[in-house]
């Protein structure tokens, strides 16, 4: 257990005991992480490059985060900074789904955010706050309390999901995909395709769906 919490960067010193005074914080460290990878996508973060931008060495970073993962951690939760947290309304499923557009609007600030979502669920100060916010929407809602944190984990993974596809749809690639599957509706070879695509509602926008699709999700969680 405790090898585990050592594992926590928010469970460690800012910075070691020894060595010179810190001149930089976390907090500083990791709005520079979070602007090179808006900027040039995650990729392209490296401790060599974050560095730079911070017009240091490489080797000092290491006296504030021990590893790349520490780094991408210090990152997610930065961004559940960026929510606004109102008093419940006593509607729990508007509020989630406020949570939601939040959401879906901050990772769309932030494009390498959904692919950490989905694969390192991350919960660090911040991330907590958030927690405990869904939890507090959810307080006199009669499903069971692990329910209750499914729901946590279905909103921001569903969200991520929808988020990633929107991104992807402006891919040349995804593109070139929707050209083949129109072509192949065309050339009818495939009925059932044709007529999904035929009877599609190209009106109805993305935002509709995500509402509609997140709190069939989340009723079908809390129950």
């Amino acid at each position: 257990m405790a090898g585990q919490q050592e594992a926590v960067i928010w469970l460690r010193p800012e910075q070691a005991p020894v060595g010179r005074p810190a001149e930089r914080s976390r907090a500083e460290i990791t709005a520079a992480a979070v602007e090179l990878a808006d900027r040039e996508g995650l990729d392209a973060l490296s401790m060599r490059r974050l560095a730079a931008a911070l017009r240091t060495g490489a080797a000092s970073l290491y006296r504030y985060v021990a590893t790349r993962d520490d780094l991408l951690d210090l990152m997610i939760d930065s961004t559940a900074g960026e929510y606004h947290l109102p008093a419940p309304s006593g509607d729990w499923q508007a509020d989630l789904l406020e949570i939601a557009h939040q959401a879906r609007q901050i990772m769309r600030r932030h494009p390498w955010l959904p692919i950490l979502v989905v694969t390192r669920p991350t919960l660090g100060p911040h991330g907590i706050d958030l927690l405990e916010h869904l939890l507090d929407v959810l307080a006199d809602h009669p499903a069971e309390p692990a329910h209750k944190l499914e729901a946590f984990a279905v909103l921001n993974a569903l969200t991520a999901l929808f988020v990633q596809n929107e991104l992807a749809a402006s891919d040349p690639g995804a593109q070139r995909q929707s050209s083949y599957l129109r072509h192949v509706a065309t050339a009818g070879t495939h009925p059932r395709i044709s007529a999904i695509l035929a009877a599609a509602q190209p009106e109805r926008t993305s935002h509709d769906r995500f509402a509609t699709v997140l709190a069939r999700a989340l009723t079908g969680v809390l129950g």
